[in-house]
């Protein structure tokens, strides 16, 4: 590996640090992390972290301060600049939302036609409008968007949710979704070789990481008359292994199961027979 330093600009505080650094760890990518530091240095990979506010990290991007980013999809659609999406990470999921007060009737977008919107996202709301030719008054707030119906500023409010117990709170209610956004890693066009190096060693290392989290390592005993069944419901990565038990007439089988499959297949393979059914957790997995 040359000297060059990949750097990446992450959010200073918040979620996606919390998120962003932990997969860094879970890469084996060591970061000493101290109380409010601008910049830091991996001990162990060649890595510089940024911490910056989290809607400059796009500019910092496109300008070559930083090769790579860790933001929210929904920052990279709002701030429409020269940068280049390279993953999506799982974490820090949550959707752009257009909210009204509640019990206010809502046959959809054309509702909107008139109306005042608050919003920290106007760009975002601008192609959502002009998809559905709305036309609408904008009022860009940078925070606190919740109490615009509230105070008579807006009639409806264009806003990230994640759990929605703030529009709850404000007495507000979801009505439609602009966009779904989760943390993702973003990239300068103009990366040199040897950084696209380093970067294309971390989205290895990251999606093995993913892969682990989405999947389940299972371990059951099984009669072996009832093996070759047990198999047909499996949707293992290949082949499962099979392997006979001290015990006549009975097998250990071993696969991997997709996360989202999970108790549709274990209430399966129960019912064809398997016992003892163990489940691991998988920390890195290698395709």
């Amino acid at each position: 590996m040359s000297d060059t330093r990949l750097k990446i600009a992450v959010q200073k505080s918040g979620r996606l640090l919390d998120g962003s650094l932990e997969l860094l760890k879970e890469c084996g990518i060591r970061v000493n992390n101290g109380k409010d530091q601008l910049k830091a240095s991996a001990s162990n990979y060649p890595v510089d972290i940024l911490y910056l506010r989290n809607s400059d990290i796009p500019q910092y991007v496109q300008d070559g301060v930083a090769d790579i980013g860790i933001l929210g999809q929904n920052t990279l659609v709002e701030k429409q600049k020269q940068i280049e999406e390279v993953l999506p990470l799982g974490f820090s999921k949550c959707r752009l939302s257009i909210a009204l007060p509640k019990n206010t009737p809502y046959p959809g977008p054309e509702w909107l036609n008139g109306k005042r919107i608050a919003t920290s996202y106007p760009n975002s709301l601008r192609q959502f409008m002009a998809k559905h030719q709305i036309e609408a008054e904008i009022h860009e707030i940078s925070g606190s968007v919740e109490i615009a119906p509230n105070i008579g500023l807006a009639d409806a409010i264009c806003d990230l949710v994640s759990s929605g117990s703030t529009l709850f709170k404000n007495g507000l209610e979801e009505k439609e979704v602009i966009l779904k956004s989760e943390a993702c890693i973003v990239r300068n066009p103009q990366l040199s070789a040897d950084k696209q190096a380093i970067l294309d060693q971390i989205v290895f290392r990251i999606q093995s990481v993913l892969k682990a989290r989405n999947n389940k390592y299972i371990l059951m005993n099984a009669p072996a008359s009832q093996t070759e069944a047990i198999i047909n419901i499996l949707p293992g990565m290949k082949s499962p292994t099979v392997m006979p038990l001290a015990a006549s007439g009975w097998n250990s089988i071993h696969t991997v199961i997709d996360e989202s499959q999970f108790w549709e297949i274990i209430d399966q393979l129960k019912a064809a027979g398997a016992e003892g059914i163990l489940v691991i957790p998988i920390e890195k997995m290698i395709l």
